[in-house]
């Protein structure tokens, strides 16, 4: 793929670094003229040290061609400026950090792809590590929907009961699905069915539609308080 990476920042640097090892066509652009230069020395791609936001630099980036346009600047006005000039020079797919949420809609609204804070969210995720220590991971879906993953504890109320079961005496409502089972640390997730059994130990794959609320997690038996 031919990609043209805005910005080589703490978020832009990782991005060039998996985006050449992958054997992508890079070019990047950046503005300040150290950081420009510290990109070109570490990396196997052509930099332009510039003013993305000027049509010009885009073009003689070659972003009329590229098959991707990436902003990671830490200003959402110049990563929406380089965005709508990708959209004026056709570039098939374009992508952006986002910073203020308020924004995320003005982005969505001249069909870029999204991707918030990532500094936002590892924080959501190590505030998260605290508040709900039984979630191994997660991921948000809208404002209040979650996928994350959860053992099974020893004194779980689900635990020995079918799926069916659990969802007939009232512990797994309409909101709540069980995605995947693993089990004994096999690292083979299974779908699974209405006859599954869960086992204490297992690692759930769970979404809710409420997302991993106390409600929720003692189910699985981790007894978390909301304070």
């Amino acid at each position: 793929m031919y990609i043209v990476i805005v910005g080589a920042g703490n978020i832009g640097t990782p991005l060039i670094e998996i985006a050449t090892a992958g054997g992508n066509e890079v070019v990047v652009i950046e503005r300040d003229e150290e950081k420009a230069e510290r990109a070109s020395k570490a990396f196997d791609c052509l930099v332009i040290n510039d003013d993305a936001t000027v049509k010009d630099t885009l073009t003689d980036a070659g972003a009329d061609r590229a098959d991707a346009l990436i902003s990671t600047t830490d200003q959402d006005a110049t990563n929406i400026m380089v965005c709508l000039l990708g959209k004026e020079l056709e570039v098939p797919t374009i992508v952006s950090v986002v910073h203020n949420p308020d924004h995320m809609a003005l982005f969505r609204r001249i069909g870029v792809n999204t991707m918030e804070n990532p500094q936002s969210l590892i924080a959501e995720y190590l505030y998260r590590a605290v508040k709900r220590p039984s979630i191994v991971d997660y991921m948000r879906i809208g404002d209040d929907a979650e996928v994350f993953e959860i053992t099974v504890g020893d004194d779980a109320p689900v635990a020995g009961l079918t799926i069916q079961e659990a969802a007939s005496e009232g512990l797994l409502g309409d909101e709540m699905l069980i995605v995947a089972v693993e089990r004994n640390g096999e690292g083979n997730p299974v779908t699974p069915r209405g006859g599954t059994e869960i086992h204490v130990g297992d690692l759930l794959t769970v979404y809710s539609e409420t997302g991993a609320t106390p409600e929720v997690t003692d189910v699985f038996g981790h007894y978390e308080d909301d304070n």
